[in-house]
């Protein structure tokens, strides 16, 4: 007996519309979100480390800019066998190694504390990652896969809109535990050695409690996972046979993908989004330190308003995407975030600092929206695919490198906010490009079908 129709009739609502998500699948719908947003509050509390570690280790933007170098690394080496997992083994086996991996990587830091050395914190911030990174290269086509191809894109922007709930999370662990108990560099001056290192080791401690609260949600997600038969989904036989397919010839596909210059675009868009977004929240707080001047204990909720404003706008941008061509819509705010990158280099004070913050605004649409212009189309290929989109994160990897160098070289904390603008402009032309060579939304299209 073939159970498409009923697969097909359960899966639309009472007027005839595809559901959102079957009733079915909504738990493990919640625990796959709950996931989204565990590893957003483990990605943006990285954001404080940078400054919290030039003040613990006494270094240059660079050298503490290297803890999202570790953090984006890891996301970049682990995202193909990721899907190489997913392929042999399914979507919830690379869910379940991807909270374990990264609540190893919480747990490391409890050694690295006590070690005192900051390659130890690069680590342990390299294993969660590279646990996260499993997790996100799993999550997402899991997510695409429970429920109907129409409602797919719809569904995956709000799975991603809880990302920011975590993120929020993060941050404000990193304000409230972290920040305000830092050594300040006045008492420093006048501190013994033995007392510096006291100090030191008193400071590492503020950052172990939170990556330590961290590895304990993520065992207990993996704990009520692991524990949680998981339905049959409407898309994962065909998720799964299209990755396996991919498998099967992994040269030809990569062939195939890099001649799709849609998609080869689209990488190249998310490498520079991702860059942005990692370059503007890894320098805000430096920005109101050294620009602003605002405190210490005060400049982690700049952070946090950022992080406040882009939830706020992810979800206003799930809505708008129901009535604008995505495209368009991510040209805007590229645009946007452009001139915010613009007013923040010029308007040394408050009025800088509030563009900084406004930055987040644009940077919502951009991942998930980026993440399914590029596969739209891409049929048996999607699956890896999605590794690459996942690996061009890389890009949070390299280019805070490069605005910490422009930082430290012209002496200039606000002048590096160039960078930024660049890696925002380069998602402009992608929309560009977009709007070019898509001249139909096919969102539109299937609505009125």
């Amino acid at each position: 007996m073939s159970t498409s129709p009923s697969i097909e009739h359960q899966g639309r609502a009472a007027s005839g519309r595809p559901r959102l998500v079957e009733p079915a699948l909504l738990v493990p719908f919640i625990l796959v979100v709950a996931c989204f947003a565990a590893w957003g509050a483990a990605a943006n509390l990285t954001d404080v480390l940078v400054g919290v570690f030039r003040t613990i280790f006494d270094m240059s933007n660079v050298q503490s800019s290297l803890v999202q170098s570790a953090y984006y690394g890891a996301y970049f080496l682990l995202a193909l066998p990721a899907a190489f997992i997913n392929s042999r083994f399914g979507f919830k086996v690379g869910m379940l190694t991807g909270l374990g991996l990264a609540a190893l990587g919480g747990i490391l830091f409890f050694p690295a504390s006590q070690m005192l050395v900051y390659e130890a914190f690069l680590i342990a911030l390299f294993v969660l990652a590279a646990g996260l990174s499993i997790l996100e290269t799993s999550a997402n086509p899991l997510i695409i896969a429970m429920g109907s191809e129409a409602t797919a894109t719809r569904r995956l922007n709000l799975a991603q809109a809880f990302n920011p709930v975590g993120a929020n999370i993060g941050v404000l662990l990193g304000a409230l535990l972290i920040l305000p108990g830092l050594t300040s560099e006045a008492a420093k001056t006048i501190m013994s050695s033995e007392e510096l290192r006291a100090s030191q080791q008193a400071d590492l401690f503020l950052v172990l409690r939170p990556y330590l609260g961290i590895a304990a949600v993520l065992v207990v997600l993996w704990l009520l996972l692991a524990f949680r038969k998981m339905p049959d989904l409407p898309g994962q036989q065909a998720a799964l046979a299209d990755t396996a397919v991919g498998g099967g010839d992994s040269s030809r596909v990569a062939g195939r993908l890099w001649r799709n210059r849609r998609y080869r675009f689209g990488v190249v868009a998310q490498f520079f989004n991702v860059a942005a977004q990692t370059c503007v929240w890894t320098f805000t707080i430096i920005y109101a330190l050294d620009v602003v001047g605002v405190s210490s204990s005060a400049s982690g909720w700049y952070l946090q308003a950022s992080l406040i404003l882009f939830l706020i706008a992810r979800f206003a941008m799930v809505y708008l995407l129901g009535i604008f061509r995505p495209a368009r819509l991510l040209l805007l705010m590229a645009v946007f975030g452009v001139i915010c990158c613009l007013i923040a280099m010029y308007s040394l004070n408050m009025v800088g600092l509030i563009a900084v913050v406004a930055i987040s605004a644009s940077l919502s649409l951009m991942f998930p929206t980026i993440y399914g212009l590029a596969l739209e189309g891409l049929g048996e290929d999607a699956k890896f695919g999605a590794a690459g989109l996942v690996m061009a994160i890389l890009g949070g990897a390299i280019l805070p490198l490069v605005q910490g160098a422009v930082m430290d070289g012209v002496g200039d904390t606000a002048f590096g906010f160039i960078v930024p603008a660049a890696c925002l402009a380069m998602v402009a032309a992608y929309a560009v490009f977009e709007l070019r060579d898509r001249p139909q939304l096919p969102a539109v299209a299937e609505e009125t079908s």
